[in-house]
């Protein structure tokens, strides 16, 4: 984008705003059409040239942080303000608080590893432009196909190192394999190694926490059948973490499935120290839960309701 772009970008977003023009003034008075002065401000909000902050009263959320971390020795929980809010909002508003929040964290020369679903791809698409030093970006775990490919690993590396002007590695293998001797085959491939060996030096890591049984996006993609997801359940796994599953007490199962996963194990991430887990939702609840009993994650990002409702049960 140019910097005419940005500052017709910006003049129409002073007015928009500041001024309460109509879209249909706007595109009078600049002689562009309506969807292109509608498309013109949502993109100023995806790349940080708006930012839009809703003050809420900040009591009961920082209470609720406060809690959680204590409850679970935590480094830090960001709970994220979403009372009367319907649940694309919710979305969209952890998305931002998320991307604000992993921003503070970056410091130049990092290498950030993230892992891969829909909340790391809201995180990214609502992260500012932010340019570091010397930053990479590494996925943490395989990911290929055609279906959803902004939700994968490699993707979102890609989107966030753009962001900040960095570097990124792209891991070239499915998430899961057919069997254990074909996982032992492709990630004893050089390329592969290499990936999954930066993965493990990661100063930061990005994760999802995943429900299989409820909006999973493994299952989405084929990963998890009906005969796989009866075989957890009877092992009482309720969460995945990098397409690990975990019981409720934050223990692997010892399920085949976790034997075929190419991408950095538990223990391996466990030691950047900082692991950031990224979940919203009610159905996430005892997944976020087996994350943190399991000491799996030291920093959580989640919304409001589930908050709450996590520390009452």
């Amino acid at each position: 984008m140019s910097s005419e772009d940005v500052r017709l970008m910006v003049k129409i977003c002073k007015l928009y705003y500041y001024e309460s023009w109509t879209q249909e003034k706007l595109a009078e008075k600049f002689g562009i059409s309506r969807p292109i002065i509608s498309k013109m401000i949502q993109k100023a909000r995806e790349i940080g040239v708006v930012e839009i902050i809703v003050h809420d009263d900040p009591q009961q959320t920082s209470e609720l942080e406060k809690e959680i971390e204590l409850t679970y020795n935590l480094k830090q929980v960001l709970v994220v303000p979403t009372r009367d809010l319907n649940k694309e909002l919710v979305t969209s508003a952890v998305g931002k608080a998320a991307a604000l929040f992993v921003q503070k964290l970056i410091k130049n020369g990092d290498r950030v590893g993230v892992s891969w679903g829909n909340t790391l791809y809201h995180m990214v698409r609502e992260f500012p432009l932010d340019k570091k030093d010397n930053v990479k970006i590494v996925p943490l775990i395989g990911g290929m196909g055609n279906e959803r490919t902004e939700v994968h690993s490699n993707h979102i590396a890609y989107e966030l190192s753009k962001k900040l002007g960095g570097k990124s590695e792209s891991l070239y293998a499915p998430s899961v394999v057919e069997t254990e001797q074909l996982r032992d085959q492709i990630a004893t491939l050089p390329n592969i190694v290499h990936v999954l060996e930066e993965g493990e030096r990661v100063d930061l890591a990005l994760v999802g926490i995943g429900n299989p049984y409820s909006m999973s996006t493994m299952e989405r993609y084929g990963y998890l059948n009906e005969t796989v997801l009866g075989e957890l359940r009877d092992l009482d796994a309720v969460a995945d973490i990098n397409s690990r599953f975990i019981n409720r007490d934050g223990q692997i199962v010892a399920h085949p499935i976790n034997r075929r996963v190419i991408g950095v194990g538990l223990e391996q991430l466990r030691q950047a120290g900082n692991v950031v887990g990224l979940a919203f939702g009610l159905h996430k609840i005892e997944s976020i839960r087996a994350a943190l009993r399991g000491g799996h994650i030291q920093m959580l990002v989640t919304d409001e309701a589930t908050a709450q409702k996590m520390m009452e049960g």
